[in-house]
């Protein structure tokens, strides 16, 4: 099969955990904003648009270059080989960005390159009228950032956050490749307790399960370029989900918990895991945090609990801020991941975090508190 040069796009502040899921799927990596570039055929497509946790799309670069005008793009444009991805009837919308750039208008932009993917197609199928456009889609975008042009075919279609799990979800929803972020920075290893104590709809313990048991978050859902009859093969979707699926362990014994004080999220969050096939992993129930206690050892803690800007009165959250700190600082052995845009956190908390992290939740600035433990080595099971 064909090499393509690939990206996939992911949030700013996470670029090098897709990075890092690359590299473990065994693909050379270059590390941008906002992206990761790699190489890989249709069978590479298919396994990282599977795979990949944390990030948002799959791109097949189609072409780069520099274009100052109109007339440079539209030329430049129709250099590249467009018959070779797209069919005749293909529909290919084309989306378009620029971002200080001369080329600033992002309608013009879009039609000056739409209008040349059309003369190269047409010159190269020998057609005199219009395309039929009557296909499947193609989904094209053209991103112009101080004047570079880079051009690329969307193998994804709706965004990998959408695994297809959540049924249903609360006020102020986390994205389920945010959510997986947040397990893979808290380093949770599955033969030690994790807990959200503020679940909401409960994506993040459904995205521990899914690492926990090794099921590729993508393995339910289909991709745009699955239609592409001119490019994927007959069957290579199939054979790809039944590696995927081989690989993972349903085995494995997890200890998951979810609590919320709402109990109408919780009941959110149990429809939610049954729909990922997860009933038996995770154990919702409702629970203020601070009625929460244990005497278990080496756990994590993630949370995401409401910033004060989007859900409820910042009095109330500076509360919850206070009874998280009383409750888990003395927890030694846990390690506390707490997500909020209340850059004040710590001053309630009652503690500074061993390590911060910036991370983007959509356009909203987050931080990442981050309270490491101190494990204790128990004796290994029989």
């Amino acid at each position: 099969m064909k090499q393509y040069q690939l990206i996939a796009t992911a949030a700013s502040g996470i670029e090098a955990l897709v990075g890092k899921e690359l590299r473990r799927l065994g693909y050379d990596t270059r590390v941008e904003n906002g992206r990761v570039r790699f190489e890989g055929n249709m069978a590479d497509v298919l396994t990282t648009n599977i795979w990949l946790r944390t990030a948002d799309r799959i791109k097949i670069v189609v072409g780069e270059f520099d274009a100052k005008t109109f007339d440079e793009l539209f030329e430049q444009t129709k250099r590249l080989p467009w018959d070779e991805l797209l069919p005749l009837d293909a529909n290919f919308p084309v989306e378009g960005k620029s971002h200080r750039s001369q080329l600033h208008n992002v309608p013009t932009v879009q039609a000056i390159t739409k209008k040349a993917i059309a003369e190269k197609m047409m010159a190269v199928y020998h057609r005199r009228t219009n395309l039929p456009e009557t296909g499947n889609l193609y989904p094209l975008e053209v991103a112009i950032n101080k004047d570079h042009v880079l051009l690329t075919l969307d193998t994804t279609g709706e965004s990998l956050f959408k695994r297809g799990y959540r049924r249903d979800k609360g006020g102020a929803p986390l994205k389920e490749n945010m959510a997986a972020a947040l397990v893979l920075l808290a380093h949770w290893f599955p033969d030690n307790p994790f807990v959200d104590p503020v679940c909401g709809s409960g994506t993040i313990p459904i995205e521990a399960a899914l690492i926990g048991h090794n099921i590729a978050p993508g393995v339910n859902r289909s991709f745009v370029c699955e239609q592409w009859t001119n490019l994927v093969p007959e069957g290579l979707p199939d054979d790809i989900r039944d590696q995927a699926d081989s690989k993972a362990d349903y085995d494995v014994e997890l200890e998951i918990h979810g609590y919320d004080i709402d109990q109408n999220m919780i009941e959110i969050a149990q429809r939610n895991s049954q729909a990922a096939g997860l009933t038996h992993d995770i154990t919702f129930k409702q629970l203020a945090v601070k009625d929460w206690h244990t005497d278990q050892i080496n756990g994590v803690i993630v949370a995401n609990p409401p910033y004060g800007e989007r859900l409820g009165d910042k009095e109330t959250v500076h509360e919850l801020y206070r009874q998280m700190g009383e409750l888990y600082r003395p927890m030694t052995t846990w390690s506390k991941y707490i997500l909020t845009a209340d850059l004040e956190f710590e001053r309630y908390y009652g503690a500074p975090a061993t390590k911060r992290r910036k991370l983007y939740n959509g356009a909203l600035r987050t931080d990442l508190f981050q309270y490491w433990g101190k494990k204790i080595r128990t004796a290994k099971k029989d």
